[in-house]
């Protein structure tokens, strides 16, 4: 906060330039630290960021394309816990800024794995299953559900560096199975969060945890709505019906994004093993639309 305010004493607005001026904030769950940035910094700064990466255990993060499913669900308990994390730090920004001018941005997330065998060490490099695709769609869910109060989220990083869109090899780039999922989902970019109320089932983690066994975000723009449904569980498939207060549905489209196993992954030379679909196992009868969501699935659907 002090260094904050030094430097903040030297940063100034031209023209009609206006600086955003972001506090460098917590890590996950140090909720401190965003109440004593609220206190000492105040209406000076314009966001806060907080870091939150879905890792169970630091000194053994595991391997990215080899796990079991008792780790697969950890995974998802450390993935949806986000939820809870964002939460608690907008509710002690509303304390002192309840007209919620001061942003929160998630400016770091996503998975973090053992780096790659043979790649350079400290560089990062790790592969990208369909566990890191269903971390993804599970969090982008999430963090649409929070657009008061957070306006960015940021992924780390962008390419061959953690959780990635792209890994390159030489001339050679593959597409992971997270592109796929930002790519399905930009849909909901500068739409309106639609709030959506739905029922789901359970799973439960090795360490006993309660997750919900469904993640749905809905989002309106340009006369559509489009609807992003995650499914995690690895052997339950789900039927959902999807039913509008106002609208009349009469046309729906959609992609799917799954494969055989949740550790396939996309290699150089190979044939994808994991890329989206058309998806078509839905029926659209008197306004309402029933979605047949396979297990371990990522779906976004189009409704006109």
């Amino acid at each position: 906060s002090d260094e904050f305010r030094k430097f903040n004493t030297y940063l100034r607005d031209y023209d009609n330039n206006k600086l955003c001026r972001i506090a460098s904030g917590a890590s996950d769950y140090d909720y401190n630290w965003t109440r004593t940035l609220m206190k000492r910094i105040g209406n000076k700064m314009s966001a806060i960021s907080v870091h939150y990466y879905t890792v169970k255990d630091w000194d053994h993060k595991g391997k990215a394309t080899a796990f079991t499913p008792e780790e697969y669900y950890l995974t998802l308990e450390k993935c949806l816990d986000v939820d809870n994390v964002v939460r608690e730090h907008c509710a002690i920004m509303d304390e002192t800024d309840p007209e919620k001018k001061i942003a929160l941005m998630v400016d770091e997330w996503g998975t973090w794995w053992d780096e790659e065998p043979g790649t350079i060490p400290g560089h990062l490099f790790q592969q990208n299953s369909m566990r890191d695709a269903m971390v993804a769609a599970m969090c982008l869910n999430i963090f649409n559900g929070h657009t008061s109060r957070l306006k960015m989220a940021n992924i780390a990083q962008v390419v061959n560096v953690l959780q990635s869109m792209i890994l390159t090899d030489g001339p050679k780039m593959i597409l992971t199975p997270t592109y796929h999922v930002f790519r399905m989902y930009n849909v909901h970019q500068n739409a309106t969060f639609v709030p959506t109320e739905y029922k789901a089932g359970e799973i439960v983690s090795a360490n006993g945890r309660i997750m919900s066994d469904l993640s749905i975000s809905t989002s309106s723009k340009d006369g559509k709505f489009h609807v992003s449904i995650a499914n995690p569980s690895l052997d339950k498939a789900q039927k959902i019906t999807l039913n509008f207060d106002e609208l009349k549905p009469s046309s729906v489209s959609g992609e799917i994004l799954k494969s055989k196993k949740i550790t396939d992954h996309n290699e150089f030379d190979k044939a994808p093993a994991v890329a989206p679909v058309a998806f078509n196992g839905y029926k659209l009868a008197k306004g309402t639309i029933t979605v047949e969501v396979p297990a371990a699935s990522v779906i976004v659907l189009e409704i006109r």
